[in-house]
C-alpha cells in the first residue's frame, strides 16, 4: 500500500470516527426512570428501535452506502480563476441541493494537496445511482473534479449529520 493510500485511509478512518463521536456527543442520554432497576446489572446497551429503523440500521447500526472519492479533474488546470469560482459556487450549491434531497449525507475536502479533493457519502443502493447524482454536479461536467465510487458500509447514524450540521453552522457558501 503506498504511503498516500495509508495516509488517505488513515484520514478517512479518523473522519469517520470523529463524525461518530460527535454524533454520540449530541444526543441526550435518556432518562432513567424508578422501574428501570432491573436492568441495572444487564450489560445490553438501550436501543432506540425506532431510531435505527427510521435510519435503516441494522443490528450493528449500520447500512450500506456509497462513497465518491472527488479527484482532481483532468480539465481543472485548464479553467480561468473565474470561472472556477463560478464552477465551486454551483458545486457547493448542488452539495446542498443533494443534502436537502437526503441523497448526500457527508461533504467535504481533504485538507492537504493531493489529486485527491473530497468525499461524498450517498444513501443510494446503487453505484449506478450515485452516478446520475455526481453527473448533477457543475465541477464533474465541467471535467474540473472526477467521481470514483465504491460501496461503502458505515454507520447509519451519519445519516442525522445534515441535521446536526444545519444546527451548528454559522454560514453556509
Amino acid at each position: 500500500m503506498s504511503f498516500l493510500t495509508k495516509k488517505f485511509t488513515l484520514q478517512l478512518f479518523l473522519f469517520i470516527f470523529i463524525a461518530s463521536i460527535s454524533y454520540s456527543c449530541l444526543v441526550p442520554e435518556k432518562s432513567k426512570t424508578a422501574n428501570d432497576n432491573s436492568t441495572k446489572n444487564n450489560a445490553e446497551p438501550s436501543i432506540d428501535s425506532v431510531l435505527a429503523k427510521q435510519l435503516g440500521a441494522d443490528d450493528y447500526g449500520m447500512k450500506m452506502y456509497v462513497m465518491a472519492f472527488l479527484k482532481k479533474g483532468r480539465k481543472r488546470w485548464m479553467i480561468d480563476s473565474v470561472t472556477a469560482n463560478k464552477l465551486q459556487k454551483a458545486h457547493m450549491e448542488n452539495i446542498g441541493r443533494l443534502a436537502d434531497e437526503g441523497k448526500l449525507v457527508v461533504a467535504g475536502p481533504f485538507a492537504d494537496n493531493t489529486d485527491l479533493a473530497g468525499i461524498y457519502v450517498f444513501d443510494v443502493k446503487t453505484i449506478e445511482e450515485a452516478q446520475k447524482l455526481c453527473e448533477t454536479d457543475p465541477a464533474i461536467q465541467a471535467e474540473s473534479l472526477a467521481m470514483e465510487l465504491h460501496p461503502w458500509y458505515g454507520s447509519a447514524a451519519l445519516m442525522k449529520t445534515v441535521e446536526i450540521h444545519k444546527k451548528i453552522a454559522k454560514k453556509s457558501y
